[in-house]
């Protein structure tokens, strides 16, 4: 089960899916703010939206699981 992860500490932006949602290798699935600048979390692999694991607003860390595909 390919997991999405931040790749910087921020602030959850916007998230551009839901689940059940198909997505594409390279596909913008969350936006992350960090020092007041927009980072996009693309997916790694291709797959359908099983679990979004954030919420808009809210602090993650680098690491964090945003996103969960199967």
């Amino acid at each position: 089960m390919p997991d999405i992860e931040a790749h910087i500490t921020g602030t959850v932006w916007k998230i551009e899916c839901e689940v059940g949602d198909t997505v594409e290798e390279g596909d913008t699935v969350v936006i992350l703010e960090s020092m007041k600048m927009e980072m996009p979390v693309e997916a790694e692999d291709a797959g359908r939206v099983k679990e979004i694991l954030c919420e808009e607003g809210q602090a993650v860390n680098e690491g964090d699981t945003l996103v969960v595909l199967e």
